[in-house]
């Protein structure tokens, strides 16, 4: 009986360390800004760790040019420089959780947690 008062005590305790670290990058995701350019640098956009686009600028010379379509082309694809490079940043911290390679189809800010937490639900010596 003391013995498995002693376990749950020490896994509480282990899943309150994981809990303060997956807490710690969440903090430095927040953080996170990813900034993209369009090639004439006409465009700047500044993305957050989450996705969120958070600035956009035009340069007032941009308006020289009445093609919309052209317009929006470039500011998605500022956008979507922005928020890669935010997603690289994102992927660094998340990492620190749970090192190891990339799989597509993961998500590349909670799998590292989840990992994490199933790595301590396992019994010591459990596949």
């Amino acid at each position: 009986m003391e013995r498995s008062a002693t376990e749950l005590t020490g896994r509480l305790a282990e899943y309150e360390r994981i809990a303060e670290q997956v807490r710690a990058v969440k903090d430095a995701i927040d953080e996170v800004r990813g900034t993209g350019y369009s090639d004439d640098g006409l465009v700047t956009a500044v993305v957050g760790g989450r996705g969120e686009l958070l600035e956009l600028e035009l340069d007032p010379r941009i308006y020289r040019e009445r093609n919309a379509a052209e317009l929006a082309a470039r500011i998605v694809a500022t956008v979507r420089e922005a928020a890669a490079e935010a997603e690289r940043e994102t992927v660094k911290l998340a990492g620190k959780l749970a090192p190891g390679k990339r799989r597509d189809g993961t998500d590349t800010v909670f799998d590292p947690a989840l990992r994490l937490l199933g790595d301590v639900a396992e019994p010591e010596g459990r596949p």
